[in-house]
């Protein structure tokens, strides 16, 4: 007797796909080397971490943020990365300014030169992540995308971007979180051994 397919079995062997596909490419974890390197490099120069996403993207931005300003693995100094998830700001500045604003209001009070920011999308088309995106290359900070379904408007509009694979948000998101997972054990690694 052969396995039963479920609705459960059919997620897990997508998410597996998925995982697969992305570890099969070597390019995914040099990647994830290189930014875990340039997160531990502006911390150490005094510099901050931005991220911001939608919808379940916005629960992974700040899911990131408390494991490098609580702890993860490792008792170690917090580590400044911040979230953009205030109810306040967002429903003021999509009441006075429209959704698309949210993000790049963000970045232009809290942002500055030599910080980095990380946007979640996994469209690569939202205006409110473009937006965020453009107000971060004004003030001179690293910009970060974790993308999905080929990148979307974002394609090459970070200075540092993965497109991971997965035909759905559940499984795009999925392999962004064990990314952020993954560059906060490497931060921490590098930063306090």
């Amino acid at each position: 007797m052969g396995p039963v397919s479920t609705p459960a079995a059919s997620a897990l062997a997508a998410a597996r796909a998925a995982l697969d596909a992305f570890i099969a490419n070597r390019a995914s974890a040099e990647w994830i080397d290189h930014m875990a390197a340039l997160l531990a490099e502006r911390f150490a120069a005094g510099r901050k971490v931005l991220i911001c996403g939608n919808g379940g993207s916005a629960c992974d931005a700040m899911h990131f943020a408390e494991e490098l300003t609580g702890r993860f693995n490792e008792d170690r100094p917090p580590l400044p990365a911040i979230a953009c998830i205030d109810p306040g700001h967002l429903t003021c500045t999509a009441n006075d300014y429209g959704f698309e604003h949210v993000f790049s209001r963000w970045v232009e009070a809290l942002g500055k030169k030599g910080d980095v920011l990380i946007v979640l999308s996994t469209s690569g088309n939202s205006p409110n992540i473009l937006k965020a995106v453009e107000a971060a290359t004004k003030l001179d900070m690293q910009t970060v995308g974790l993308l999905g379904r080929g990148g979307g408007k974002l394609q090459d509009a970070c200075e540092h971007e993965i497109v991971v694979p997965g035909e759905t948000s559940d499984r795009i998101q999925e392999l962004h979180m064990l990314i952020l997972h993954t560059l906060v054990q490497s931060v921490e690694g590098i930063m306090f051994g």
